[in-house]
């Protein structure tokens, strides 16, 4: 995966990457055009497919709907990287196979503009900007199945067939 940039703070919260004014659907599309809008209210014009998002401590925060990693996963959003995730946005987020990791050092010192590379398999995110590069904890192979296979659902119809 390769992209650039879009840098948040701390706490952002599931009404900021999805405000509860936009909950009227669960359509993935819909969801999209709403992303981030109240944390920044032209990013899903500005955003590109395959971009990240960099963020702090906390990232999906709130409420436990997964309209938040659905809505951000529709942008074409490559994956969240931030220093710490709230945990039910962490599993809500493995659910419907949309990659986050966790770095500190890359939260801290990735810019926005950059652009970085990212391995999900072996947790390495590339600032090709800089030239730096920061070590994430890799999914367990179980879990990398389930992001690869679209989600935990996509996952389980595969496995029984």
């Amino acid at each position: 995966m390769k992209g650039h940039v879009w840098k948040f703070g701390n706490n952002i919260d599931t009404d900021l990457i999805i405000p509860a004014r936009y909950l009227n659907t669960s359509d993935p599309e819909e969801l999209a055009k709403y992303a981030m809008m109240d944390a920044d209210s032209e990013w899903v014009d500005k955003m590109k497919k395959g971009d990240f998002i960099v963020a702090g401590d906390n990232f999906g925060c709130g409420s436990s709907r997964e309209h938040a990693p659905i809505a951000l996963k529709a942008t074409g959003l490559s994956a969240v990287i931030a220093k710490s995730f709230a945990r039910i946005f962490y599993r809500n987020a493995i659910n419907i196979g949309f990659p986050i990791l966790e770095s500190a050092e890359a939260a801290e010192e990735i810019k926005e503009g950059d652009e970085v590379e990212v391995d999900l398999t072996a947790g390495i995110i590339h600032d090709q900007t800089t030239g730096k590069s920061y070590k994430a904890q890799p999914f367990p192979e179980f879990m990398q199945k389930i992001i690869d296979a679209g989600g935990l659902i996509p996952y389980l119809k595969k496995k029984t067939r």
